[in-house]
C-alpha cells in the first residue's frame, strides 16, 4: 500500500515546447470546450469556459503560457468519509493567510513586507482551506495581524486588526455547520488575556475546542462527527507556551509535530523537524504540520512549486515521519499550480489514509478499507466539491497576474529596511 501511494504521488511531467504568443492564441481559440464545459488541463480563454471549482490560468515558470483550466477548490472530504478521528484527515493550510496582495494599507503609509496569498480569508475558506496561519502582535492598543520582524509590528508591516479576520472565520463556521477550522498563531501578543478577549469578542468562543480535551500523548482526536455534534469546530494553537496555562490556548508543539519552514522545508531529499517541534518520528503528538513554502514568496513561481516538487516533498516527509501523512500542508498562493496542485495532493493523501484508495474520490462510504470505486485517476483528479453546503468561487485580487510579483521588488527594500531597523534597536 505504501509503495502504491508513493508511486501515485510522484509523476513524470514532460517539458512543453515554448510556443509563440500567436500560436498559443490560435490553439486557445480553437479549443473544443466552452461555456463551463472545460475540464482540468483543457485550454480556456476565461474562467467561464471552465467547470465548477476551476479557473483559467497558466504557469509561465514551467514554460506553459497557454491558459488551461486549473483546480481552485478542494474536495469536500467530509461528504465522502466523515466518521473518522480528526487527525486521520489531511487539510490545506495557508501560510500567512492574512498577507494578501492588494490588501489596503494604513492611510498614508506604504506597506513594505512580503505577501503570501491572493484572495480573502473568506474566499480561502470557501475554496476548501481549513487551516489558517496568523501572525498576531500588540499594535495601536489592539491586536493586529502583521507580517513583521523583531517581534514588533510597525505601521509599514501591519495589515489589519485581527478581529476583522476572526469575524470572517466566525461567519464561515456559522454558515457551514459541518466544517472545522484550525488556526495556528505566531504569537507576539503580551497583553494579559489579550487572545482570550479577542476570540470572545469575535464570537468564536462558542466553537472553541477546549485544550483540556485535546489528546496530549499522541492519541486519536474525536471523530469529525463528534466535533460537529458538540460544536467544537475551532482548533486554536499558539507559539507561546505560557498561554496554555494563562488563557487555555493550546501550545502548538505539545499537540503537533512540524517540519522546518522556509527554504529548508522545500529542499528535496530531506525533511528536518522544526527546532521547537519533537522529531517527526515521534508518536507523542497526533497532528503533523508540513510546511511547504520558500523563505521569499514569488507568485509566479508557485505554480511550479505546487506541481511535481510538492508531491516529492510530501513523499519525503511521509518517510521522515515514519509513514505518517501530514494533517496540514501549509503553502503560499494555494491556488496556483500546473493543473491540480495542492488540491490533488491532498485528495491522494486522504484517499490513502481514509479508505486505502489512490484518491479520496474512490472511497466508498461504509465499505471495507481498500475497497475502492473502479474509477480512473487522471493526471489531475476531477473536482467533487458540490456536496453538502460548500460553495465558493475563485477570486484573485487584481494584481494576481503571473507577471506581477510585488514580493520581488519588496525583497530588496525589506532587506535594507530590516538592517536599518535592527541597527537602530
Amino acid at each position: 500500500m505504501c509503495s502504491r501511494f508513493l508511486d501515485s504521488l510522484t509523476k513524470c511531467r514532460s517539458p512543453t515546447i515554448f510556443a509563440s504568443l500567436f500560436f498559443s492564441l490560435f490553439l486557445t481559440s480553437s479549443a473544443a470546450c466552452f461555456n463551463g464545459n472545460c475540464q482540468v488541463l483543457e485550454a480556456c480563454t476565461a474562467a467561464t469556459d471552465c467547470g465548477p471549482g476551476l479557473y483559467c490560468g497558466n504557469c509561465p515558470a514551467l514554460g506553459r503560457t497557454r491558459p488551461v483550466c486549473t483546480r481552485g477548490q478542494a474536495t469536500i472530504v467530509t461528504s465522502l468519509v466523515d466518521g473518522l478521528p480528526f487527525n486521520k484527515y489531511s487539510w490545506i493550510m495557508t501560510h500567512n493567510s492574512f498577507s494578501i496582495v492588494d490588501a489596503p494599507s494604513l492611510a498614508g503609509v506604504q506597506r513594505l513586507t512580503f505577501y503570501n496569498q491572493e484572495d480573502t480569508v473568506t474566499n480561502q475558506l470557501r475554496n476548501g482551506v481549513r487551516g489558517l496561519m496568523l501572525d498576531m502582535y500588540d499594535f495601536e492598543n489592539d491586536i493586529w495581524l502583521c507580517h513583521s520582524f523583531g517581534e514588533k509590528c510597525f505601521n509599514f508591516t501591519a495589515f489589519q486588526p485581527a478581529i476583522n479576520t476572526l469575524r470572517e472565520v466566525e461567519a464561515f463556521l456559522t454558515a457551514n455547520p459541518t466544517e472545522i477550522v484550525t488556526i495556528v498563531i505566531e504569537d507576539y501578543v503580551r497583553t494579559p488575556k489579550g487572545l482570550t478577549n479577542l476570540f470572545s469578542n469575535a464570537g468564536l468562543d462558542k466553537y472553541w475546542f477546549p485544550v483540556s480535551d485535546m489528546p496530549k500523548k499522541g492519541e486519536d482526536w474525536p471523530t469529525l462527527t463528534e466535533m460537529v455534534q458538540t460544536s467544537r469546530r475551532l482548533l486554536v494553537f499558539t507559539s507561546d507556551a505560557s498561554k496554555e496555562a494563562e488563557e487555555g490556548i493550546a501550545y502548538q508543539w505539545t499537540y503537533m509535530i512540524e517540519n522546518e519552514s522556509g527554504d529548508h522545508g522545500v529542499q528535496g531529499g530531506s525533511c528536518p523537524h522544526r527546532k521547537e517541534s519533537k522529531p517527526l518520528i515521534s508518536r507523542s503528538a497526533s497532528l503533523f504540520l508540513q510546511n511547504y513554502f520558500p523563505t521569499y514568496p514569488v507568485e509566479a513561481d508557485s505554480c511550479k512549486e505546487h506541481s511535481a516538487p510538492l508531491a516529492d516533498m510530501v513523499n519525503t516527509c511521509y518517510k521522515a515521519a515514519g509513514n505518517v501523512l501530514p494533517s496540514f500542508i501549509a503553502v503560499n498562493f494555494y491556488m496556483r499550480s500546473d493543473g491540480g496542485g495542492v488540491f490533488d495532493i491532498v485528495d491522494k493523501m486522504n484517499g490513502h489514509s481514509l479508505c486505502g484508495c489512490n484518491t479520496v474520490s474512490a472511497c466508498q462510504e461504509g465499505a471495507p478499507f481498500g475497497s475502492c470505486k473502479n474509477i480512473a485517476v487522471p493526471n489531475t483528479s476531477p473536482v467533487t466539491n458540490t456536496a453538502g453546503s460548500f460553495t465558493g468561487s475563485v477570486q484573485f485580487s487584481r494584481s494576481a497576474s503571473p507577471v506581477l510579483s510585488p514580493n520581488c521588488f519588496l525583497f530588496v527594500l525589506f532587506y535594507f529596511l530590516l538592517i536599518y531597523v535592527l541597527w537602530r534597536l
